[in-house]
């Protein structure tokens, strides 16, 4: 009986902050928010452009902190000192610090190396936003990436070795593919917080989504109409990489049906065509 009751008062409390939020969001929809400016063509074909800027940088973004952050994960759990060290400097840096402090040094400071006139890029926020970015996140890949490999088993490589294979061999063909499938949600989550890190952009003159934003709550004196397309198009992203990541995450479920491993072990030598044991 307890546990009933603990169920339904869960599902009451959980109904009853669904319609409260709902019940805000049809008030706002309907009292707030201009749905002339909403459809205007002018105001969704800045939002557009902004979106389709955002979307290039996150991918490039995200395919090199993805790289980078293997590369750092690998330096975490080198056998050289030296190595593990940088890599754990690199890691404490970038992740203690603020990410805009990051896009600050990188966007103001870096072009003061140079002399004036002679910094060799004249747009240089875009390359400091994607630059930015990847460094910070790939710190955080990295420290995914270790704690996949930490997590396989020390047998495993151990095994391997007693194949005959190399310290590097094994990592790539035997560890690796295991740390890969442990670190991969935390690896997804990362990927989408980053795509909520280009809000930050605004401040190094990027025209991302949220500097549409600011400069149409400035000349129509109207938040929640702006805020809306803001709303969607980030979701349109979140949500479309968080499907990828589902995606990624089936396909490296070896211990299903469905998954990597399942269908490896349909050919095993223990097992037949139809699954039953021979």
């Amino acid at each position: 009986m307890r546990d009933r009751l603990v169920r339904r008062v869960g599902e009451f409390a959980a109904g009853g902050f669904v319609l409260a939020i709902g019940g805000l969001l049809v008030w706002i929809l309907t009292t707030q928010v201009n749905g002339r400016l909403l459809a205007s063509p002018l105001i969704a074909g800045r939002f557009f452009e902004a979106f389709l800027l955002v979307v290039r940088i996150v991918v490039i973004s995200s395919v090199l902190s993805v790289t980078a952050g293997v590369f750092v994960g690998l330096g975490r759990i080198s056998t050289s000192p030296i190595t593990g060290r940088i890599a754990t400097g690199y890691i404490e840096f970038f992740r203690g610090t603020p990410l805009l402090f990051q896009l600050f040094v990188i966007y103001f400071g870096v072009p003061r190396l140079w002399a004036t006139g002679e910094f060799p890029f004249q747009d240089w926020a875009v390359p400091a936003a994607i630059i930015g970015l990847t460094l910070n996140h790939a710190a955080y890949v990295g420290e995914a990436i270790r704690g996949g490999i930490d997590a396989v088993p020390d047998g495993q490589m151990e095994a391997a070795r007693s194949l005959g294979m190399s310290r590097v061999m094994a990592l790539r063909t035997v560890v690796m593919p295991q740390a890969w499938r442990n670190a991969l949600a935390a690896i997804g989550n990362d990927q989408i917080i980053l795509v909520k890190d280009t809000s930050l952009l605004t401040v190094i003159a990027v025209p991302e989504i949220m500097s549409v934003f600011r400069n149409i709550n400035s000349n129509q004196l109207d938040p929640w109409t702006p805020l809306v397309w803001v709303c969607v198009l980030y979701l349109a992203i979140t949500m479309s990489m968080s499907q990828v990541v589902d995606g990624l995450e089936r396909r490296s479920d070896w211990g299903s049906d469905g998954g990597m491993f399942g269908r490896l072990s349909r050919f095993s030598p223990g097992s037949t065509d139809d699954g039953g044991e021979s």
